[in-house]
């Protein structure tokens, strides 16, 4: 997020963040319903339209957001949600955009207080991995013709009550509020604002075989001295690899495999 709704975004964190600390586990209940009321925008082109609209005033559209979130919304989540339609959004879009993301650091943060940022991270991580070899349970976790319960009841299913709660807060989120995307990249934006939250890049690893911990201490200290922050190394074993390493940070793809090799070098001869 960009420009003037991104400038938005950030104040709004900034407001933010000191009432998730002292709400501490209560977080994940206000996460919640924020993304119960990102479901309604997401509904509701009117309301959308309504709350994001320049023309009117600030405080006539906090005025609407009291009305609408008084009853049955915690007081944080309505003042939270009345100082975001003061600010200035570049589209409607945004703003429901923006709620989600709150959500996100809402229920990361009631983990971060229990000190099970870190734990989240991890399974959020093993759940895309688990996943990488099921392209059914994929299908149907990403599938919006698909009656939402049926979606969150799959997840409940591969979580199998094993996971931390507010793992399984994110996971259903994911599946239960597509948004236009597929569950296992929803996971990943999640898994990269927990790693923000820590202060971390996170680095996708593929190997043809399990690195030595002073392979991965070397790597570690190469990604960064190359980004200029700590690098959390998310690890996975993928014999199609044939030899070297795939490392993904963010955007960026660094690819050593035998393969990518392999296809540089046809590359050249074409050319």
């Amino acid at each position: 997020m960009r420009g003037t709704s991104g400038a938005s975004l950030d104040q709004a964190r900034e407001r933010f963040d000191p009432v998730l600390r002292d709400a501490g586990a209560e977080g994940t209940e206000i996460g919640e319903q924020l993304f119960t009321v990102t479901r309604a925008l997401d509904g509701s082109a009117t309301l959308r339209r309504s709350l994001a609209d320049p023309s009117r005033s600030g405080e006539d559209k906090a005025q609407l957001v009291t009305g609408i979130l008084s009853n049955g919304f915690d007081g944080r989540v309505v003042d939270l949600l009345a100082g975001l339609v003061r600010s200035r959004w570049s589209s409607e879009q945004d703003l429901a955009d923006a709620v989600e993301l709150l959500g996100f650091d809402a229920v990361l943060s009631a983990a971060q207080s229990r000190d099970a940022l870190e734990t989240v991270e991890d399974e959020i991580f093993r759940l895309t991995r688990a996943l990488e070899g099921q392209r059914d349970a994929r299908q149907a976790l990403s599938d919006a013709r698909t009656d939402p319960q049926r979606r969150t009841d799959l997840v409940d299913g591969l979580l199998a009550g094993r996971a931390d709660a507010a793992t399984g807060v994110l996971a259903r989120h994911a599946t239960r509020d597509l948004r236009g995307r597929r569950f296992v990249a929803a996971l990943l934006q999640v898994a990269d604002i927990a790693a923000e939250r820590r202060n971390r890049l996170v680095a996708s690893v593929a190997a043809a075989v399990p690195p030595s911990s002073q392979q991965l201490e070397r790597l570690g200290a190469l990604l960064e001295r190359a980004y200029g922050r700590p690098v959390q190394l998310n690890v996975s074993v993928d014999p199609a690899t044939l030899g070297g390493l795939r490392i993904q940070v963010g955007a960026d793809v660094i690819d050593t495999t035998v393969l990518a090799r392999l296809a540089d070098a046809r590359r050249r001869l074409a050319g």
